[in-house]
């Protein structure tokens, strides 16, 4: 069985909705990976995007939000606000399931 690394996607929307880009924002260890908003947000900008998501994955399969997972959902949503962008969700996937941080209440402003 391989160990595949956590990964951290974003996915540029426009105002509609529709997708403009998904792209692998950082490649980390088994169990961690760092993610700063200045990469995330460095490729909506350039995409013009009007929204976005986020997604990572926990190759453990667990599908809970850690305190890092949720400290981050908050730092990306104060950005978000400051420039004018819809967060939509972030979402941890594993090989069989997914978890939705709007869908369990920990992504409320906006939508």
């Amino acid at each position: 069985m391989r160990i595949a690394n956590r990964r951290g996607l974003s996915v540029s929307l426009n105002g509609a909705h529709e997708v403009l880009a998904v792209r692998v924002v950082t490649i980390g260890l088994v169990n961690k990976t760092i993610v700063h908003p200045r990469e995330v947000f460095a490729d909506l900008i350039q995409d013009r995007a009007a929204a976005f998501c986020v997604a990572h994955n926990h190759p453990s399969g667990q599908l809970v939000s850690s305190p890092e997972d949720d400290e981050i959902t908050d730092r990306l949503q104060d950005a978000a606000k400051i420039l004018g962008l819809h967060f939509i969700d972030h979402i941890i996937f594993s090989q069989t399931a997914w978890w939705s941080f709007r869908e369990n209440g920990k992504l409320t402003d906006g939508y």
